[in-house]
């Protein structure tokens, strides 16, 4: 028989994301501190319509996650664009930040581990952020969509930590860890020892915001701490092996191809920047055009990077089989050469 769910699904799901979250945090998180959404894109959707107001702006990364301008676009919420440094392995310029903010900003937004980099910040790197972001008095939006997925040299350190920093709201979801893409339910968490959100309202309207809007599935919410708590180590080394085993294909397979630079080899989530050298090819306009002949003539899909914020770039995603991306790039490489300049 049909019913409506009993709220103590809601009640354990927020228990069980605030126990997961609270490992190695310094301040630790509530069950109240956490708003369930229907996977990480509402949480994008809430996070942005609460902070929009008339004449604000917020600070979007470039590259970046594309459904922020979306959403900004669409509550009339100004972008500025600050820029991640390919030559510093994709660090924030946080000078730049200093220069675009105003008394109407709102907030910074940074993703960790990036989309679409693949770069992890270091604790020093996210440091310097919070001290940035206290200085001119704005929050910092910490997209975690990608949280754990590291396999690099730089350890993952979550933005929360700095909670007493700087306020901070994380947005997460199951998607992509326990690679669930289809079960949407992400998550807000509110990491402000301070009660500086509190105080401001913005913590009410995320909480009147999801009274009106739909709940992720019930049967979904009533699995959470069953996940959380019971997953197996050994199911994330394996994503985690895989992924780091398709990152150094992806990035040695680039090395080859002299049309193509990566920057820096990718440490977390699952995607690589690589920068297009038109000068080395012929009959090839800009990323778009690269992306479009190559779909046509090799079956293959990349994104291109102006979809992201970077003209001449190229997003390149390395979440699959190794065999099968292993064929991909020599696809591309064939590609390359057969759109080469003629020395």
């Amino acid at each position: 028989m049909s019913e409506w769910s009993s709220t103590l699904f809601g009640l354990n799901s927020n228990r069980a994301i605030a126990d997961y979250l609270n490992r190695d945090l310094p301040c630790k998180l509530s069950p109240d501190d956490v708003y369930l959404t229907s996977g990480c894109n509402q949480a994008i959707e809430v996070a942005i319509n609460v902070l929009s107001r008339p004449g604000a702006n917020i600070l979007l990364p470039r590259p970046g996650f594309p459904y922020y301008e979306s959403c900004s676009a669409y509550n009339h919420l100004e972008v500025r664009h600050y820029d991640l440094l390919p030559e510093k392995g994709w660090e924030v310029d946080l000078d730049a930040v200093e220069t675009i903010a105003d008394e109407n900003t709102v907030a910074l937004v940074i993703i960790n581990p990036g989309n679409p980099c693949g770069n992890v910040f270091s604790y020093e790197q996210l440091h310097k952020v919070a001290e940035t972001a206290r200085k001119l008095g704005i929050l910092v939006i910490s997209d975690e969509a990608y949280d754990n997925l590291a396999f690099g040299s730089t350890r993952y350190v979550p933005m929360r930590v700095l909670g007493s920093t700087v306020p901070v709201l994380t947005l997460g979801s199951i998607s992509k860890r326990w690679i669930v893409p289809g079960w949407r339910l992400g998550w807000i968490v509110i990491s402000d020892p301070n009660s500086i959100l509190k105080k401001s309202g913005v913590i009410d309207s995320i909480a009147e915001f999801l009274n009106v809007s739909s709940d992720p599935a019930t049967f979904i919410q009533a699995a959470i701490p069953q996940i959380l708590e019971n997953t197996k180590e050994d199911f994330f080394s394996k994503i985690i092996s895989t992924l780091r085993e398709c990152a150094d294909i992806c990035y040695n397979r680039i090395e080859e191809i002299p049309s193509l630079t990566c920057p820096k080899k990718p440490e977390g989530s699952m995607f690589v920047m690589v920068k297009l050298n038109l000068s080395m090819l012929e009959d090839i306009n800009d990323d778009m055009d690269f992306c479009l002949k190559l779909a046509e003539e090799e079956s293959v899909v990349v994104l291109p990077g102006i979809a992201m914020g970077l003209k001449n770039w190229l997003r390149i995603t390395f979440a699959i089989e190794p065999s099968l991306l292993q064929e991909g790039l020599e696809r591309i490489k064939g590609f390359c050469q057969r759109h080469a300049k003629k020395q």
